[in-house]
């Protein structure tokens, strides 16, 4: 027995040994990744004289909203923050429906022709985005999408990656249990809305994460589609601010810190279901 201790009691000293250098190692990358955040945070309490004044300091001289104040007032913010939330939730939500329904029907509904249809559409990540602006542009503008929110949201709504996240964690549910639910009368819809779906609550939060991050923060598409300033989103909006020759920093510092904070709301309200979910839950050990 006391031999058993001593060579447990040596594993977890070897352990410790190692794990303490990696542990530092990892708490300065950490540090490296987060100083440039850091800096951007705390540069847009202070006032502009401070910003490139020498020495530089992280920490402002003179704390001040002013920023935050004209951000808000020269830049429209109320009718850019509408338009870019009635972007990101619209698509956001029928990402999410759609990308359900299609990994669904891919992952319990085998056939040649479903797989054929996988493979397409795990084509499409093979492509990079600029390829497919021009003839998506023609088909935007050929349905009379131009210049409007729908012409975001319409090309945004199904992505390969929602399709195989949903796929691939569908197929880890046995299809026993979706025979048992017909056998007791269970529509397919049903079987759908009361049985995968709640399943999929993981997987369903993760990539509503995803979605409403990757269209708030979307910028090259906006700016081809529309036209009009009335239907900017954010990040078209914040590139108004730059100037061709001077930089207004203080207000372009306070603008982009407001339009995160959204971005940081949602994944503090949704994140728990993700990190505290139960991915097994209906499976088979």
């Amino acid at each position: 027995m006391a031999t058993k201790t001593t060579k447990r009691s040596t594993r977890d000293g070897r352990g410790t040994r190692i794990s303490a250098p990696l542990t530092i190692v990892m708490w300065v990358v950490v540090l490296i990744y987060a100083l440039p955040l850091i800096w951007f945070l705390l540069s847009s309490f202070k006032p502009g004289s401070e910003l490139f004044s020498y020495p530089l300091s992280i920490l402002p001289r003179e704390w001040t909203f002013q920023a935050f104040i004209d951000a808000w007032d020269r830049v429209d913010f109320a009718r850019y923050f509408l338009n870019t939330a009635i972007v990101a939730i619209s698509t956001t939500v029928l990402t999410v429906f759609f990308s359900a329904c299609t990994g669904y029907a891919l992952a319990k509904y085998d056939n040649r022709g479903t797989r054929i249809f996988f493979v397409c559409i795990l084509a499409t990540t093979m492509l990079p985005t600029e390829v497919i602006l021009n003839p998506t542009f023609s088909v935007i503008r050929d349905l009379g999408l131009y210049n409007s929110l729908a012409g975001i949201i319409v090309p945004s709504v199904l992505t390969a990656t929602g399709v195989f996240m949903f796929r691939q964690f569908f197929l880890t549910v046995p299809d026993d249990l979706l025979h048992s639910a017909r056998i007791d009368g269970a529509s397919e819809l049903a079987i759908f809305f009361r049985i995968m779906l709640p399943l999929a609550k993981p997987i369903l939060f993760t990539l509503a994460i995803f979605s409403f991050q990757w269209r708030w923060n979307d910028y090259i598409w906006p700016l081809i589609v529309l036209n009009d300033p009335k239907w900017y989103t954010l990040q078209v909006a914040l590139r108004s601010i730059v100037g061709a020759e001077n930089i207004d920093w203080p207000i372009l510092l306070g603008a982009s810190v407001i339009s995160i904070l959204p971005l940081v709301l949602v994944f503090a309200i949704f994140q728990k279901y993700v990190l505290n979910a139960d991915v097994s839950a209906g499976l088979k050990d």
